[in-house]
């Protein structure tokens, strides 16, 4: 039974649970505290749990006798005076179960129990978990970005930058580690697993190589799970990285992420953003771009929203700043629809740090894979396929054979195009928002729905913008009296 089979026949219990109350999200959490104790049996890593909390323990109870041990068994896991253990407290801290009925959740510890678990383990565990978060994710529409970047998305900026052993890695929005973790998959399928790596440098890439910090409490005990169960143990820390727990995120050589969105009215705790904004995603592209190693070789790909592209004021100074600081070499127009959050335009830059703090930017590609696309949702995935083209023209080997598909006058809805820096600093706004594919085929063929997103989308980012400007203009009044 492959992963895809185990998590369908998990996925069943679903609907069990929600018949008892559960929701889709506390689904997916309290699988997360039931699968570590069978995937440590599984793995011979039992060590670390106490022996009366092991899962052959737990799956010999039944009835209320089960449901009153387990409700202890979390309390006692993230107690590290019972749990010695750092990981399995971190996993189990504060936890608590929503299950209220004995049957429910004997149910479900006999069916995870019953399964066959042994084409699995050859597999990965760590992919059937993943499966069970993305088909969670899926369920939740509302903010579901923050928690999960579509696999495809994932894997082309993974494929496009190139991680090499050795390198450090960070994700300072985590959310569930799918980044770090696809990361690791591409690295282990270059290696044999590692196998072909000298000892020391083996345990860099499980110890070292991958790190990152999330925010929401949920999130993170989701993603220590989804780390563990990939064989890593890297720093992986709860917190706020816009504050002064995310200093310690410096000197990488390749940062991926997908930063939350919005704006939240606050500044940010941390004294090493030049340009403090209320805007979450400007303070996250300059905390960045900042802790990239400054050799030329340090990268990274990052999934924002349009507003940064082309927000004016401290949204300005910040992408000047950034084409000084780095190389933005690239940046990928992604469709709309590939979030669960309706009508959210968003965009990869992909830029390298450079040696020196000046004029890295020569010049900078663009791709629009927005205009003129297939729908985009939940029933119309994005897939690895609709980025075959985007990847063969980026030219990830020798970026210096890149050549253009746009022409002004043979091909002017040309996807690929080049801009000089000149070209840019001499838009409003030093704007990197720049568009020139005819639309009219796609607007003629978008339904209500698709126009009613888009125009709320461009409400939201004109609000944002707004509270920019308030906040700004607070700023202003204090200082006058």
């Amino acid at each position: 039974m492959n992963n895809q089979e185990i998590a369908s026949k998990l996925w069943k219990e679903a609907g069990v649970l929600r018949k008892g109350g559960v929701t889709s999200q506390d689904y997916l959490t309290e699988l997360t505290f039931l699968l570590f104790l069978k995937m440590c049996e599984e793995q011979g890593e039992e060590e670390g749990i106490p022996e009366k909390y092991r899962w052959n323990n737990l799956v010999q109870k039944e009835g209320l006798e089960l449901l009153n041990f387990y409700r202890q068994l979390l309390i006692d896991l993230g107690n590290p005076k019972i749990t010695p253990n750092k990981k399995v407290n971190i996993i189990y801290n504060n936890a608590s179960t929503t299950i209220s009925a004995p049957a429910i959740l004997e149910k479900l510890i006999k069916d995870i129990n019953d399964l066959d678990w042994f084409s699995e383990r050859e597999e990965s565990l760590g992919n059937l978990y993943e499966s069970l978060m993305q088909r969670s994710l899926e369920e939740v529409k509302t903010d579901a970005g923050q928690y999960f970047t579509p696999r495809a998305l994932i894997n082309m900026m993974v494929k496009l930058t190139q991680p090499k052993v050795g390198e450090r890695l960070n994700d300072p929005a985590a959310g569930t580690f799918g980044f770090m973790v696809a990361a690791d998959n591409y690295l282990k399928h270059k290696t044999d697993d590692y196998s072909s790596l000298p000892e020391d440098e083996e345990e860099f890439q499980v110890k070292e190589a991958f790190s990152g910090m999330e925010l929401v409490p949920n999130t993170h005990r989701l993603a220590l799970m989804n780390e563990y169960l990939h064989g890593l143990d890297g720093k992986l820390e709860l917190g706020d990285s816009l504050s002064t727990n995310g200093t310690w995120m410096k000197n990488f050589d390749l940062v991926l992420t997908n930063p939350p969105f919005g704006v939240d009215g606050s500044l940010p705790g941390r004294d090493d953003i030049t340009f403090p904004s209320a805007n979450n995603q400007l303070n996250f592209i300059q905390i960045i771009y900042n802790s990239l190693k400054a050799n030329g070789k340090a990268r990274a790909a990052v999934v924002v929203p349009d507003n940064v592209l082309f927000a004016d004021g401290i949204g300005e100074k910040i992408r000047q700043n950034l084409l000084n600081k780095c190389n933005l070499h690239t940046i990928l127009r992604l469709p709309a629809g590939i979030f669960y959050a309706p009508g959210v335009q968003t965009n990869v830059l992909f830029f390298t740090r450079g040696e020196s703090d000046k004029d890295n930017t020569k010049e900078t590609w663009i791709y629009d894979m927005r205009q003129q696309m297939r729908s985009f949702g939940k029933r119309n995935p994005l897939n690895n396929k609709d980025f075959e083209d985007f990847e063969k023209v980026f030219c990830v080997d020798d970026r210096s054979k890149r050549k253009e598909t746009w022409n002004k006058e043979k091909n002017p809805n040309g996807r690929w195009r080049k801009f000089t820096i000149d070209e840019i600093i001499k838009r409003p706004n030093t704007s990197l928002d720049i568009s020139w594919m005819n639309d009219e085929e796609e607007q003629d063929n978008r339904s209500l729905n698709e126009i009613l997103s888009e125009m709320n989308n461009k409400s939201k980012a004109i609000s944002e913008a707004i509270a920019e400007l308030n906040k700004a203009l607070e700023g202003i009044d204090d200082s006058e009296d």
